[in-house]
């Protein structure tokens, strides 16, 4: 992991492919896809910037979410994440964030980290899928509530993908464990939905 000069302002997101099923196989971790915003947190001493899928700076929608992880004790760190509204049995819903958004009442939101890409000054793009988790989770002990770690499950992509269905998510996002975090789509991480539809056009426009 080599010393970098500073966090970057912004990093172009990792994205995933489309598949009809997911891969087999220990070669791979499988997450929750989550029904929200795709958000990088930056954080640098005591201050947390959000931004979007294209850089565009989100902070000030999201005044909660920024001053929680403005809490993680950390001299710099690059998040990537899913900014949601979260229903009472534990889905995600996007048209919950919408309106959630459009009302500037968004306290209640959970952010979901699920990859690190700069800690400390060290630059963890190049470092595995798993090492790159670990870190991640090990920073966020101790976090707000409104601040989640993204777990995985290792193996089992069709279990995982028709236990997540059942649980009325929208489906899962299956990423290689020792790929390292490259912007756009390499094919090393898949998304396998429940329930075939359109993406949304709003979560695309930022």
């Amino acid at each position: 992991m080599p010393k970098s000069s500073g966090t970057p302002s912004f990093i172009p997101p990792q994205l995933s492919q489309l598949v009809k099923a997911p891969p087999e196989g220990d070669a791979w971790a499988h997450e929750l896809k989550y029904d929200g915003y795709r958000i990088h947190a930056r954080l640098t001493g005591r201050e947390a910037r959000l931004l979007t899928r294209t850089g565009l700076d989100w902070t000030d929608r999201y005044q909660a979410t920024a001053k929680a992880l403005s809490g993680i004790k950390t001299r710099g760190a690059y998040l990537d994440g899913e900014l949601c509204a979260v229903r009472p049995d534990g889905t995600t819903s996007f048209a919950e964030l919408q309106a959630a958004t459009d009302s500037r009442c968004t306290h209640h939101l959970v952010y979901f980290a699920f990859d690190l890409l700069f800690l400390n000054g060290r630059d963890m793009r190049a470092a595995p899928l798993l090492d790159r988790k670990g870190r991640l989770e090990a920073l966020l002990k101790g976090a707000p509530q409104s601040i989640q770690y993204s777990g995985h499950h290792i193996g089992d992509g069709k279990r995982i993908l028709d236990a997540a269905c059942g649980a009325k998510a929208e489906g899962i996002i299956s990423k290689r464990v020792d790929a390292p975090y490259v912007p756009g789509n390499r094919g090393l991480w898949r998304k396998s939905k429940c329930v075939n539809r359109e993406e949304d056009a709003g979560r695309k426009s930022a």
